[in-house]
């Protein structure tokens, strides 16, 4: 039962952030011709290899993960995030009951079968 609450109100949480939440605003544009573009200068080939040049490949590694561990927490983003994270937390909850529920019965006598 508490599973089932869990699993329904974070649900219903991601739901509501996913559908209520905007995209956060572009940090940097790009000028072509007459037209402004958005890009994300931390993915540009002269920031990658500045990152490279000063850390080496796992520099950009690790700074790929923060990117994409930081971005999970932002946005629409965040409410598929909290849907999954509720989605595990309630197959979590629902597995320790069932695990619990079976050490707590008494044991059984054993059953005698014919000669």
């Amino acid at each position: 039962m508490a599973a089932l609450f869990v699993l329904a109100l974070g649900l219903g949480a991601g739901t509501t952030i996913y559908f209520t939440a905007e995209e956060p605003a572009p940090t940097a544009y790009i000028m072509i011709g007459d037209t402004a573009y958005p890009y994300d200068p931390a993915t540009s080939k002269a920031y990658v290899r500045q990152i490279e040049r000063f850390g080496g490949k796992s520099a950009v590694l690790f700074d790929e993960l923060s990117r994409w561990f930081a971005s999970l927490w932002v946005g629409k983003q965040l409410g598929i995030t909290m849907g999954c994270m509720s989605a595990g937390a309630a197959l979590l909850i629902y597995w320790l009951g069932r695990s619990r529920s079976r050490t707590d019965s008494p044991p059984r006598p054993p059953q005698h079968r014919g000669p």
